[in-house]
């Protein structure tokens, strides 16, 4: 049974490639997606036990991927949050995992390890 995914990312063709890749070279399923902090959290109470990833992104159309961490990151031992963001910086990666995250990856330069993560989470 392949792993599910919940994605909050607000750029649309970001959102479709990650959903692509993830399903062809992780085997993971996507079970739906949130564009801003609001639409993310009210899903995530909603559905505590349905996902084993969450992939969120930093910068959202309202709101920010810290705020999901922060207010709505509270996840199973089972369970995994990952940061994908292009402002991966040594601070960001610091503040994430304090807030909750399990891994910070770089968009930009981290792709095959964020989707190795992935795959051996699944």
């Amino acid at each position: 049974m392949p792993s599910k995914a919940y994605i909050v990312e607000d750029n649309a063709l970001i959102r479709d490639n990650l959903v692509e890749t993830l399903t062809e070279l992780a085997g993971i399923q996507t079970i739906g997606y949130a564009a801003t902090e609001a639409d993310a959290c009210v899903w995530l109470a909603e559905h505590p036990q349905d996902w084993q990833l969450l992939i969120v992104d930093l910068f959202l159309l309202q709101g920010s991927g810290l705020g999901v961490l922060k207010n709505c990151g509270r996840h199973a031992g089972r369970q995994r949050v990952i940061v994908l963001s292009n402002y991966a910086t040594a601070d960001i990666r610091t503040r994430c995992l304090a807030l909750g995250a399990d891994a910070v990856f770089d968009k930009s330069t981290e792709l095959d390890i964020f989707l190795d993560y992935c795959a051996q989470v699944h």
